[in-house]
């Protein structure tokens, strides 16, 4: 299994490499997302990017003069794609204006709507429609060399990030009312996060597809809060989780021939079920 998994990396190296990036990108945000209870973010976030991409497509299409050839470019979708991303992540954290409508109701809303929207936006194009399709399913074989490099900065940033400003980070996951209480700039930083939130989302989802964006950004998360008892091994742990599924996943769908991403998301999710079981032990112990 392992000899043929390595007779495959020369084919696919930037296809796991990106995949064990983004894991480890996701899950680090996924913390924020999982601290605050807001794990159905990941999912209207996910399909607004997934929306912004269609509109792309769709916009390439009906646009055919040469002074817009770039909307046909990878880099018009994965600048549409993290634009409505960054757009329903800023919406969601706002309450409805009278209605006093709650964080998962704009949620559901977006999810919903961008759902519906993606296919009809792309209904009577076969090509556009196949793509959305195939963002919904997942397929991490399209990763390039750029990707390994863009991800790898991702990782590399957030990291950096985390060192230089995790107390005011793990105060605001904790508590948003001792973190305000503590002088800390609640709007600010919310704003910050949730605009990283979209960017990783946006950028991520064009490359890796729905299924493996959402589920690498709260399974991990899951996973280490149900095995450390303080948050901030979380930013060590989930990480890990992250990386040794997807490691396991690619070598497991490369060996039964099955798509790495769903692979890779199969297993975190037995991942959550067995932290679970090891955590009610404990419990009853």
């Amino acid at each position: 299994m392992i000899a043929r998994f390595l007779a495959s990396w020369e084919l696919f190296s930037h296809a796991y490499m990106t995949a064990w990036l983004i894991g480890i990108l996701l899950s680090i945000v996924g913390i924020l997302v999982v601290a605050r209870d807001q794990i159905f973010l990941g999912a209207a976030v996910s399909q607004a990017a997934t929306l912004g991409i269609a509109v792309a497509m769709v916009l390439g299409e009906l646009l055919s003069g040469e002074q817009f050839v770039w909307l046909r470019s990878d880099s018009a979708l994965s600048v549409m794609a993290m634009s409505f991303s960054v757009l329903a992540a800023l919406l969601t954290t706002r309450r409805g204006p009278s209605a006093g409508e709650s964080h998962e109701a704009l949620t559901g809303w977006v999810f919903l709507g961008s759902a519906s929207l993606a296919i009809l936006v792309v209904a009577h194009s076969p090509h556009g429609l196949a793509e959305v399709q195939r963002l919904l399913s997942s397929s991490l074989i399209g990763a390039t060399a750029t990707d390994v490099w863009v991800f790898g900065i991702g990782v590399i940033g957030t990291v950096v990030a985390l060192g230089i400003g995790h107390r005011r980070i793990l105060l605001l996951a904790m508590d948003p009312a001792l973190a305000a209480a503590a002088g800390i700039r609640v709007t600010l930083w919310t704003f910050a996060l949730t605009i990283w939130l979209g960017l990783v989302v946006g950028l991520s989802l064009r490359v890796s597809g729905m299924l493996y964006t959402f589920g690498c950004l709260v399974l991990p998360a899951l996973v280490a809060k149900n095995l450390c008892r303080e948050v901030r091994p979380l930013f060590c742990v989930a990480p890990l989780v992250a990386l040794s599924t997807g490691a396991l996943g690619c070598v497991l769908a490369d060996a039964t021939d099955s798509p790495p991403a769903q692979m890779t998301v199969a297993l975190l999710s037995l991942a959550l079920v067995l932290a679970w079981l090891l955590r009610w032990l404990q419990h009853r112990n």
